[in-house]
């Protein structure tokens, strides 16, 4: 079914609203352009309505929030589920300051989310209130573990039924829920963690699996979460035999999305699904 929500995006090149940061914006767009889909990064509060009623898919992040993009993000997010399309969060850096936690929390009553996706101290600090922060990276107490998988599981379904979304956490071991069915995800590589933005560019991998395929909200953010971790695989396999830094890793990466097929990510994939 993986190999589907890969083919689905490339067939009908959704069109994809990225309200993001200004640190990966470009890796985004093309990251994007990689998978199949469209972007078209819009932020100003005077167009977003009409920018994202012509799109399929809008994604959400407040990794460099300020008081510009927050009334853009409301007013895209409440058009955007007037439209019945797709709308990822991710809650960059939720817990790090009053702020951006309070906004994501706001965000999270006022419009309804497809997908809440992010690292586990963000996840954390959104559904318990509190997390230990290490900025806008996951602190090693909240990191999820093969010891605390089982608690993990329980909370994140209980967060997930809370919003009626799917929620994933994604570092070491990815988890992926509705509330019910859970996908344990355990691709990936180390050295994603050595560039900015691979979070950034999931969310909107994410939200253009998710626009092609707008029934099937679960596996297409577990397909995501899977391709992208599988291509973070296959970029450090590439830099053993071209070897360089992180700024050649992160080209390798994209490189990867844009070459991946369904075959490749069916047989990639390294997932177990409760």
């Amino acid at each position: 079914m993986f190999a589907q929500m890969l083919e689905n995006t490339r067939k009908f090149n959704p069109l994809i609203h990225c309200i993001t940061n200004y640190v990966t914006v470009n890796d985004c767009a093309n990251l994007l352009l990689a998978c199949g889909a469209s972007p078209i990064m819009s932020d100003d509060a005077a167009e977003v309505e009409e920018i994202t009623s012509i799109c399929s898919g809008l994604d959400l992040n407040i990794g460099t929030l300020n008081q510009h993009t927050i009334p853009a993000m409301f007013l895209a997010g409440k058009k955007a589920n007037a439209c019945q399309h797709p709308v990822l969060l991710d809650p960059v850096g939720a817990g790090a300051s009053r702020f951006r936690s309070a906004t994501a929390l706001r965000l999270l009553q006022e419009v309804k989310f497809t997908v809440v996706r992010g690292n586990s101290s963000e996840i954390k600090a959104l559904a318990a209130g509190s997390a230990s922060t290490n900025g806008v990276d996951a602190a090693l107490a909240d990191r999820i573990t093969e010891q605390n998988l089982e608690e993990s599981i329980a909370y994140l379904r209980a967060f997930a039924n809370k919003l009626q979304s799917v929620v994933a956490v994604t570092g070491v071991i990815d988890l992926v829920t509705d509330g019910e069915t859970v996908y344990i995800i355990r691709n990936g590589h180390a050295m994603m963690s050595q560039i900015t933005g691979s979070g950034c560019m999931l969310s909107a991998l994410i939200t253009a699996y998710l626009a092609a395929n707008p029934k099937h909200a679960l596996e297409a953010t577990a397909a995501a979460v899977s391709a992208m971790g599988f291509c973070g695989e296959l970029a450090y396999k590439r830099s053993l035999h071209q070897p360089a830094g992180n700024a050649s890793y992160r080209t390798y990466l994209i490189d990867a999305v844009s070459l991946l097929d369904g075959q490749q990510l069916e047989s990639g994939a390294n997932y177990e699904r409760r």
